[in-house]
């Protein structure tokens, strides 16, 4: 492999996620420093932070994220067009179901913890006393779409 074709790989690798550089830059493995990732605000949602670990939610094909939540943050009501696979890296995540936003009807998901979203089905999720950090795969293209009590689900 030439040096320039080397760095094409990295280059188109690193193009493909919002994620910090990897701690070891290796077209055949990607180790990521979870230390050293540079969160974004999640539009729409204050207290809410994400990062792309791989390939891109608005695209066709495989992605990961994380999204950090704050204390005492939740999302209101809303779907995804696919099928979300949650695992809880850090804290306790609870999650809800239906278009009626009540936190107090959600259910608690510890740390290790994993839970799937099936596409197109209202839910709400967040946390309570304490941040919670969770990591979703899917498959793009991806999307979220907040409804009413009185909007139906597309």
């Amino acid at each position: 492999m030439t040096p320039f074709f080397r760095l094409s790989l990295i280059l188109v690798a690193l193009l493909c996620t919002s994620a910090s550089i990897p701690a070891r830059a290796d077209p055949a493995i990607q180790i990521f420093d979870m230390d050293g990732l540079v969160w974004q605000d999640y539009p729409g949602l204050p207290g809410v932070k994400f990062v792309v670990l791989a390939g891109n939610p608005r695209e066709p094909g495989l992605y990961v994220i994380r999204a950090k939540f704050a204390p005492h943050t939740m999302s209101r009501p809303h779907w995804h067009p696919e099928a979300r696979y949650v695992t809880v890296v850090k804290g306790t995540w609870w999650a809800g179901t239906g278009d009626k936003f009540d936190p107090e009807s959600t259910t608690p998901i510890a740390a290790g913890g994993f839970a799937i979203h099936a596409p197109r089905e209202v839910h709400y999720d967040g946390a309570k006393d304490e941040e919670a950090i969770v990591q979703i795969t899917g498959m793009g293209p991806s999307g979220t779409t907040v409804v009413t009590p009185a909007e139906p689900k597309r």
